[in-house]
């Protein structure tokens, strides 16, 4: 039988619809605002990438209705150069900050993080509501920046001095990047602000009985996350800042003495681009794993529920999800490689790179022995799990290739390394998003998915993915350059347009797929079966309260934890599941 503590004072409900909705306090509320912003931005994002694949595939076609939508992006219905670049910046942008890293933490981890630890609400829900509107503004002041004069800035997402440093420089240097570093800003202060929720929510709100070695997975991801967000987005923020500073108020932290461009010298100057570079990538690198961390807590959580089986080595897990929030920290010098950096310190960032793969290969080898013998039920989630893992490890391998100084220095800024980071950070954690979706949409709406089209969904989406990215990394080898608008100008290259036009059908088809996920979430809002309690058979606390949660999430009476997260096919048990509140007896 479960236990109660006493009974706690009732949350004054709010009483108008803007109070429920919109400035809402409730933890839940705001992760299903975070979670559909985020699906906006993935709209937006795919859109951005299908106008990218249609320049490479076909750069001398012709496209009028594009260009009465984007009459500044295209000449003559051709597209221009520069609006090209502006879409690769914005693509970027708009999926790294909007989507993988709100999705993942912001919305799921808003949503459960309280109720899997046993909480009534986060720390500090005024902040949380804070946090939300700092990342719709700075969803707003980004996709601003597509629609001023001088156009969307075409700096790549990384917006590399010393260029970036100088508002005349040319297209996409004016307003349009000055609205990118303010959108950057306002990101990083949200996420800041976001991160000392998690983490107070996490070591003070756990209810009793919740030891952290009780905590599901997930609760570890977020809190790791929380962590990793604390620590670099700081460093993002202020590096942000002092580039504008540079742009518009004459300093020089990034711009270098006797700078020339077009045909002009730079006034002022004695700053470091390479500043800038480290300053990036001391943020960049953990961003990486500030995406991933919260999918792998998803993944290790679903795949315990549909393997039925206990999580192999859960305190290695939860030690290898520290390791890599801490090691990565110290390996943002590997996207240095190229920048004249010692070869004594290349040796040390390379081996440092290698070491991380440790950590991750412990958490692919434990999710392996959680799937050895189990009785797997191939539902969606699980189906978008497993496929995960077959991402994250063909991304990974490719990521040793690239941590060896020697080697980056050849495929560096080819499609090698584009190939690399949209499997192991982007499409990977995009699984992850999808599980936790189908997953988790029974308890936040009530209902459940289509099983079909779900998993139609997924089949189509997995074989596109690979029909993507695997030919990446071979234009990488045949070193097909990042970030070229035009490669008819080149003879090496004109044999490898066929590849173009085949990854640039496979990326319609699969966004095409996109729409039977859109199609079945919408059906399923409204028409989709009735979902129980705990339809899933799971042990966790999200499964113990009503669907979708009441307000207060427990009723008013919190619950007391007497078990692991995952007591799966316990030995003897009248059930193959044991809920963490069934107490031992």
């Amino acid at each position: 039988m479960s236990e109660e503590i006493q009974a706690l004072p009732q949350i004054k409900k709010p009483a108008t619809f803007i109070g429920k909705y919109v400035f809402s306090r409730d933890h839940k509320i705001i992760g299903l605002q975070y979670f559909f912003l985020a699906l906006a931005a993935a709209l937006a994002g795919t859109l951005m990438s299908l106008l990218i694949r249609l320049r490479l595939a076909w750069p001398q076609e012709r496209w009028p209705l594009l260009e009465m939508i984007f009459p500044n992006g295209f000449s003559d219905g051709l597209m221009k150069p520069e609006f090209y670049l502006a879409m690769v910046t914005m693509h970027g942008t708009m999926m790294v900050f909007m989507v993988l890293s709100v999705a993942p933490q912001s919305a799921f981890g808003n949503y459960f993080l309280p109720i899997q630890i046993g909480a009534r609400e986060m720390v500090f829900p005024r902040l949380n509501m804070l946090s939300f509107w700092l990342t719709f503004a700075s969803f707003v002041v980004l996709i601003a920046a597509l629609f001023v004069a001088g156009g969307a800035p075409i700096g790549g997402w990384t917006f590399y001095p010393p260029l970036s440093a100088i508002a005349s420089a040319g297209p996409g240097q004016g307003a349009g990047a000055d609205l990118w570093l303010v959108s950057i800003g306002v990101f990083c202060l949200a996420a800041f602000l976001g991160s000392i929720n998690f983490i107070v929510t996490t070591l003070t709100r756990r209810t009793k009985g919740m030891s952290l070695m009780r905590m599901p997975l997930t609760c570890w991801g977020w809190f790791t996350t929380a962590c990793i967000s604390l620590l670099a987005f700081p460093v993002l923020l202020v590096a942000g800042l002092l580039l504008f500073l540079d742009r518009n108020f004459g300093m020089s932290f990034f711009k270098p003495a006797g700078l020339v461009v077009t045909g002009q010298v730079i006034e002022g100057g004695g700053g470091s681009p390479l500043l800038w570079q480290h300053l990036f990538w001391f943020f960049g690198h953990p961003e990486v794993y500030l995406v991933i961390i919260p999918v792998m807590g998803v993944i290790s959580h679903v795949m315990a529920t549909f393997a039925r089986k206990p999580v192999f080595g859960h305190r290695a897990m939860v030690t290898a999800m520290l390791a890599i929030g801490a090691l990565g920290f110290l390996i943002w010098g590997h996207h240095m490689f190229v920048s004249g950096m010692n070869p004594r310190l290349g040796l040390a960032f390379s081996v440092l790179t290698l070491v991380i793969g440790v950590p991750s290969a412990v958490k692919t080898f434990n999710w392996l022995g959680t799937l050895w013998g189990a009785r797997i039920r191939f539902t969606t989630p699980m189906l978008f799990a497993i496929g995960f893992v077959s991402l994250f490890v063909s991304g990974g391998v490719t990521g040793l290739v690239l941590g060896q100084m020697a080697l980056d220095m050849v495929f560096h800024d080819t499609y090698f390394v584009t190939g690399h980071f949209h499997m192991v950070m982007g499409v990977a954690a995009v699984f992850g998003i999808f599980a936790a979706t189908y997953y988790w949409f029974p308890k936040m709406f009530g209902r459940m998915m289509n099983e079909t089209m779900g998993k139609l969904h997924f089949w189509l989406t997995f074989a596109g993915v690979y029909a993507i990215f695997v030919p990446f990394h071979l234009l990488g080898i045949a070193g097909h350059p990042r970030r070229y608008a035009d490669t008819l100008w080149f003879d090496f290259l004109k044999p490898l347009e066929p590849l173009h036009i085949f990854i640039t059908i496979a990326a319609f088809v699969t966004a095409a797929a996109q729409l039977i996920f859109a199609g079945n979430f919408l059906l399923s809002l409204r028409k989709g079966a009735r979902a129980g309690d705990n339809p899933w058979e799971a042990t966790t606390l999200e499964w113990t309260v009503a669907t979708p949660p009441p307000m207060e999430n427990f009723a008013g009476r919190l619950p007391v934890v007497h078990r692991g997260p995952y007591e799966y096919s316990t030995p003897g048990a009248a059930k193959d599941y044991s809920m963490q509140t069934e107490s031992l007896d």
